[in-house]
Parts: structure tokens; C-alpha cells; sequence
């Protein structure tokens, strides 16, 4: 009876007080509060006096995610008022009228304590110029939360070292009191994202050291609290879903290098009827990781053409092609022909093709492109501490289109 009582009065002020969502845009709301809030009524524009007003006495029927009238951002549903008290911005209506699209914007010196809020530098849209550090709290707001994703929306800094790839003067870094490896980037990382677990911390911390040198940065981030459901599978920084797609190690850019000191998995979803996987180079210079040795005598195509004859001086040359290969990109393979036990962290008797130099195709083949049906869908990313400065040139990084193939 109070639920068919509670239907009947949203149903009567639906009717009596709301107006579509496209008669009242975000300014005219902001009027209409701002003049309330001050008992202004005469002051309102005679337009925006004889618009009808949601009544929000009810909290509205649940909570999700909605699409703000920007276009562009996205925010939370929920009560106008609960919007304005917990620091956000509404941008237009939702739950057909009865709550607001809440969108939650951070910068320097603030927490977050939202599930989904857009962290970004002070001037924003704007360059920021002349600051020398911003710091961030995030803050797990359930325990069901298991990750953060934080999606590089737009990321400008300063370029890392260009002769070491370390990021120096420009640097981010998420931390956590339990975390076991603090990430750090610098450089142009717009498109990106990354998870970080946080299923036995409270909070993460978000620190930047910024140079002088760097006079201007922008960046937009959307920060989001995933529960371990819709999270990314363990061990995995990045997480890509659909058939088709793109990944890049951090930092690829024209006039950039790949970053020193990462150590991750990028990983790709296996979709439905899905059995193999194709990589291919985005363009003629997408794969450039130059080895970290000057011995130039050892043949670094040999792990990626495998050592069919089995003959034991192919096999001592591929395992020194791996000691060449500090920094390297591992694409699991098919054969069976070159078994490595618990190397690189891997499970035992895995078959992995390890790959640097500057070509994914060192062989020549053109188009390049790699097959797999070795599942999971999974690209490691090992990038060391540069043992000798080395061109910038030819350290670009790695940027890849795949395609997932149906199974026969």
C-alpha cells in the first residue's frame, strides 16, 4: 500500500511540475536554483519563471551512470540536492526527470569519494603553467570495490629522459600503502588507461612532480571504482574488449620514446566464437625497441622464426638473443618448439615469442602481421633500466592493431 501511495505521488508531480528535458538546459537550472535558493523569484527572467520545476522530495529509484547534455562527459543519476551537497554539477535530467546527471570534477589537493570523477589540472581546459607538484586522494568508497581504472582522457607532460626513457623531471605516480609496485609515467599518454587493484587498501594516493622546464600540461582523467566483477583478470594493467582495437605501450608518440621500468600485461578479452588473435603494426615505424646490447653478431630473428631445425647452436643463439633483449615485447606463439620453464615470470612450459629490435617482423614479411591462438589474449611489456643511453629514434615503443578471428 505505501509503495502504490509513494508511485501515485512522483506519478502526480511528474505531471504537475516537470518539463521536458530539452526546455531547460543547464544554465537556465543553475538560474532557476541560484534565484530560488536567494528567494529571488522576481528577479528570474519572465522565460524561466513560467518554466515547471522538478519537485526532487524523493530520492530518486536508483543509481547509474548517465550521459551528461555536454555530449561528452558522463556523471551519476541521482537527487539534485544530494548533486549540489556532494560537490558536483548537474548536467541535465535523468530517471525520466525525477534526478540529474551529477558530474564530478577534482583537481590539485582534493579527494575523491565519488565512483566516477574527472581529475583534472587546475585550469582545465586550459595549460596549466608554473606549477611544481598536485597530489590526489582516491578514496574506496565500498568494499565490493576491487580496482581503480584511471582513463587517460587527455595527458600531456613532460617527455622522460630521451636518451634513458626515465621520467626524471615530469613524473606521475599512483601509490598505496599495499600496493606491490608503484606505477609511473610521464610524456603524451592520451587514450590510455590502467587498473590498479585496491581490494586491501582504502585509499590511493596520486602524486606529480612537475619541472620548470615543461612550461605548460594539460591533462583529464576519469577516474572509476570497479568491483571485482567487471574488473580487469588479475595481472593485468591494461584490459581491452571487442574484436578489433588498438594497444600501445606508454608514451608512444612522433617525438617520444617508450618509458623505462615497466613491467606489465596488456590484456585483450576473448570474444564469443573467438579462437585466434592477429597483431599487426600500425604503421612502417609502430615497432621500434632497440636491444640493449652491442653485439650486434647475435641474430635476433631467431626467436621470432623459432628454431625448427632443433639443432643445440640455434637454441644457444636465441636464449643470448634474450639476454640482448632487455627491453621486450612477449606475444605467446602456437609452437612448441622453444620451451622456456618459468622464465619471465610465466607459467611453466609456455611457448612465448620474444620481441625487439625494429620490426615486429624482423624476417621481412610484408604485411607483417603475427597469428596466435594461444589464449589468454595477453602482450607483456618489459622495459628495464636502460643500461646505455641509446636513440630516442629507435626506441619509439610498440603500437599494434589487432583483430580476433573466428574459430573454423
Amino acid at each position: 500500500m505505501k509503495v502504490s501511495v509513494l508511485l501515485v505521488c512522483l506519478i502526480w508531480f511528474k505531471v504537475n511540475f516537470s518539463v521536458p528535458v530539452e526546455d531547460l538546459d543547464i544554465f537556465a537550472e543553475e538560474v532557476v536554483q541560484n534565484e530560488v535558493e536567494k528567494g529571488n523569484f522576481s528577479n528570474m527572467p519572465d522565460n524561466i519563471r513560467r518554466i515547471p520545476r522538478v519537485l526532487n522530495f524523493f530520492p530518486i529509484p536508483f543509481v547509474a551512470e548517465c550521459k551528461a547534455n555536454d555530449g561528452r562527459r558522463r556523471g551519476i543519476c541521482m537527487n539534485t540536492y544530494e548533486c549540489r551537497i556532494e560537490g558536483g554539477k548537474s548536467y541535465g535530467f535523468c530517471a525520466l526527470g525525477f534526478g540529474v546527471c551529477c558530474v564530478f570534477r577534482a583537481t590539485c589537493k582534493q579527494e575523491v569519494i565519488n565512483n566516477l570523477t574527472y581529475f583534472v589540472n587546475p585550469d582545465f581546459p586550459d595549460l596549466t603553467r608554473g606549477m611544481s607538484s598536485c597530489s590526489l586522494k582516491v578514496k574506496k568508497i565500498e568494499s565490493e570495490v576491487s580496482q581503480i581504472r584511471f582513463d587517460f582522457i587527455h595527458f600531456n607532460l613532460g617527455q622522460p629522459n630521451r636518451k634513458t626513457g626515465i621520467c626524471e623531471e615530469d613524473v606521475f605516480k599512483i601509490t598505496g600503502e599495499n600496493t606491490t609496485k608503484d606505477l609511473i609515467i610521464c610524456g603524451m599518454n592520451s587514450g590510455q588507461h590502467v587498473y590498479v587493484d585496491v581490494e586491501n587498501i582504502d585509499e590511493l594516493n596520486v602524486e606529480m612532480t612537475l619541472s620548470k622546464k615543461a612550461v605548460s600540461r594539460i591533462w583529464e582523467i576519469i577516474i572509476t571504482q570497479v568491483s571485482f566483477s567487471e574488473g580487469s583478470p588479475p595481472g593485468c594493467l591494461q584490459y581491452f574488449t571487442g574484436r578489433y582495437g588498438t594497444v600501445q605501450t606508454m608514451n608512444f608518440a612522433d617525438n617520444g620514446r617508450h618509458l623505462a621500468n615497466q613491467d606489465y600485461n596488456i590484456c585483450i578479452r576473448q570474444e564469443e566464437n573467438m579462437c585466434s588473435i592477429t597483431y599487426e603494426p600500425c604503421h612502417e615505424n609502430a615497432f621500434r625497441i632497440s636491444p640493449n646490447s652491442e653485439d650486434t653478431t647475435i641474430n635476433t630473428n631467431l626467436l621470432a622464426e623459432g628454431s625448427g631445425d632443433g639443432e643445440s647452436d640455434d637454441l644457444r643463439e636465441s636464449f643470448r638473443a634474450i639476454e640482448m633483449c632487455n627491453d621486450r615485447i612477449i606475444l605467446p606463439c602456437d609452437t612448441e618448439e622453444l620451451i622456456m620453464p618459468g622464465m619471465f615470470n610465466l607459467a611453466p612450459g609456455s611457448c612465448n615469442l620474444i620481441h625487439c629490435g625494429l620490426s615486429l617482423c624482423p624476417s621481412g614479411n610484408d604485411p607483417c602481421k603475427i597469428e596466435s591462438s594461444a589464449t589468454p589474449f595477453n602482450i607483456g611489456v618489459h622495459f628495464g633500466n636502460s643500461a646505455k643511453p641509446v636513440s630516442p629514434e629507435d626506441n619509439l615503443g610498440m603500437c599494434l592493431n589487432y583483430e580476433q578471428i573466428p574459430c573454423e
